[in-house]
């Protein structure tokens, strides 16, 4: 059950194409103290898979298909939006990877003038607590997950194509959607995406070689990964992590581009659940991509489709990221036969890709004018088509 005004609305009676459950007027933060006032919506949509996929299928939606949740915003009172955005978060993640109460992409594009749409994927944040248990694998967010997606952006969007921008694992998932639905789709902007996962980081590669060694042996099942406990060990132990004591290779993030507050939020908000299954996929299949060269990991099946696509793409890496180094990121660009491709690397890490210190000042810029600059070129180019049919 779900609250809409006040009034308790039964999620079992949701038709395929989705509803708005709730909507609301709230003033929130973009940046420090910067503020703005939103429309927002509740936003659940089923998908039409039955939820035959979920690792724990007998809890799913049955036939009616797998809920899903989304956020929509839009600058207070501004109906005529740029155009529609739908926000793809990571591995583990949720809507809170975009929008922390300190600062938040998601407003920030909102207050751009787009219509955007923040989506969580089934086992993840609310989509999770309406019952949409984690897949056994991630072709399932293109299948199902985004698709249904996308066709409740459009139907409440007037119809317009949509840009894709995925963090992380959500950014290869981007790039498999555009293969898909190909003219549903305006464009793609991914951040931290490892295209060839685990390339350019020896530490991800050995841990996939030896889990590719030993996957013979050890059943890992196929049940949902609980994080938050790892997330707040980190959070606690921030200082130790940022020492020289620290061994690992791998933090997720670059102390210096990341506030403790900043850090903090992110833990505690953003770090979710995550599928085993899924993540043994991905490292067996970034071992196996080495000796036969593909890319895109699990959803090396949408490669060649992806590549062969003429759609504005915007590749951004982080230097500084020991999760997707720059070596696994940039394989997407240059591999995409796209005539408008623009690839940019920026002194971060993984998570500060979306929430450092300076991302208003630098990366979240430079997504805007990006797709404001196709959008004005779309609009020009259909112009005289416009005055043709006057």
């Amino acid at each position: 059950m779900a609250s809409s005004g006040g009034k308790l609305t039964d999620l079992s009676t949701l038709t395929a194409v989705g509803m708005i459950v709730n909507s609301t007027t709230v003033v929130q933060t973009v940046d420090r103290d910067e503020r703005a006032s939103f429309d927002k919506d509740l936003i659940v949509v089923r998908t039409r898979d039955g939820g035959s996929s979920s690792i724990d299928p007998d809890q799913e939606g049955g036939p009616e298909g797998t809920p899903l949740a989304m956020i929509r915003k839009r600058l207070a009172g501004n109906r005529e939006t740029l155009a529609p955005i739908v926000l793809i978060h990571g591995y583990g993640q949720n809507r809170y990877a975009w929008h922390l109460p300190s600062r938040s992409f998601f407003n920030y594009l909102a207050r751009a003038g787009f219509d955007v749409f923040n989506l969580e994927l089934r086992g993840h944040g609310r989509s999770r607590h309406l019952g949409a248990h984690p897949p056994r694998d991630v072709t399932t967010f293109v299948d199902e997950d985004v698709p249904a997606a996308i066709a409740e952006v459009q139907r409440l969007s007037g119809g317009r194509p949509v840009y894709l921008v995925g963090h992380s694992l959500g950014g290869l998932v981007a790039y498999a959607s555009a293969a898909v639905l190909r003219e549903k789709i305006a464009g793609v902007v991914t951040l931290g995406s490892p295209y060839q996962f685990t390339r350019g980081s020896l530490a991800l590669s050995l841990f996939s070689a030896l889990l590719l060694a030993v996957d013979s042996r050890i059943h890992l099942g196929h049940g949902a990964l609980e994080l938050k406990p790892l997330s707040e060990a980190m959070r606690l132990l921030r200082g130790f992590i940022e020492s020289p004591f620290f061994l690992s290779p791998i933090r997720g993030y670059h102390p210096p581009s990341l506030e403790p507050l900043t850090l903090s939020q992110h833990m505690s908000l953003a770090m979710d659940t995550g599928s085993i299954s899924v993540l043994r996929n991905m490292f067996i299949s970034a071992a196996e991509a080495r000796r036969g060269g593909h890319c895109l990991g699990e959803l090396t099946g949408y490669a060649e489709e992806f590549e062969s696509l003429d759609l504005p793409l915007l590749v951004v890496a982080g230097s500084n990221d020991d999760l997707a180094p720059p070596a696994s990121v940039e394989p997407a660009y240059l591999r995409s036969r796209s005539t408008d491709k623009t690839y940019r690397v920026f002194p971060r890490g993984h998570i500060d890709l979306l929430v450092g210190r300076d991302c208003p000042q630098t990366i979240w810029p430079l997504v805007v004018s990006w797709i404001l600059t196709r959008v004005r070129r779309q609009a020009v180019a259909a112009a005289p088509h416009r005055d043709a049919d006057s």
